[in-house]
């Protein structure tokens, strides 16, 4: 039985971590919120997990590190500056950093890889996002992690090869980018598809998100997997062995 903490346990997945913490058998150690001591959490824990905001992450990050633990973040909206911090925290501890914690995104993101190696650069990608009308950043953290996994199999840079936000007479398609569309509204816990569309023929993956549940219970896995890892930068498919 692993002793988790929650940090962000006030937030709408903190709440949910909380039951699936309980389903999986494990110990929740406590949680902390907006301004709450994460190195006293992280004392009394085995594992942190993180889904609070990026602005705190670098104070999370120094808490695990102070402890010995490792850490699972699946907090969205970070930025390059909050990547090198991971990787710096890393060489210290076992650190997994994910833009979504499910199992079927996780396997998702693996099939949309093969594709983008498999397909020729003929192949346009194009990926479709929809949350609820709460949600505060764009496109998603899944979203990114999805056009990542493309990008990654294609040998280019996301950053570089990303279209975005098209309104208005915005010319033709750029050969080779990435194309993402954010919708928003009602209470849609996220539902993501990747179009990769050929001459004459298109292949459609997608995911559809039910219930925070499928975040929480992923999170608990991976937090628990990460238990006992030797210092580095994991992924969900890490967990998965894929």
């Amino acid at each position: 039985m692993a002793r988790i903490g929650i940090i962000g346990s006030e937030g709408r997945m903190g709440h949910v971590l909380l039951e699936a913490i309980a389903a999986a058998g494990h110990e929740c150690a406590g949680g902390v919120d907006r301004g709450d001591d994460v190195a006293n959490l992280a004392d009394a824990s085995d594992v942190l997990v993180d889904f609070s905001v990026p602005g705190a992450l670098k104070d999370n990050l120094h808490a695990a590190i102070g402890a010995g633990i490792p850490i699972l973040i699946g907090t969205t909206g970070i930025s390059g500056e909050h990547h090198l911090a991971i990787d710096n925290a890393a060489r210290a501890i076992a650190v997994l950093q994910t833009g979504n914690t499910s199992l079927g995104v996780t396997l998702l993101s693996h099939l949309v890889a093969e594709a983008a190696a498999r397909l020729g650069t003929d192949w346009d990608i194009e990926i479709v996002e929809m949350h609820h009308r709460n949600k505060v950043d764009a496109p998603s953290g899944t979203a990114i992690l999805l056009g990542e996994a493309a990008a990654a199999a294609r040998g280019i840079d996301l950053a570089s090869h990303t279209e975005s936000g098209r309104d208005g007479h915005t010319g033709a398609r750029k050969p080779g980018a990435i194309g993402f569309a954010a919708l928003r509204g009602g209470t849609v816990a996220g539902e993501h598809s990747v179009i990769l569309a050929g001459d004459q023929e298109r292949i459609t993956l997608s995911h559809s998100a039910e219930n925070r549940a499928i975040f929480a219970n992923g999170a608990i896995r991976g937090a628990d997997w990460l238990i006992g890892r030797d210092a580095g930068r994991y992924t969900m498919q890490d967990v998965l062995g894929i």
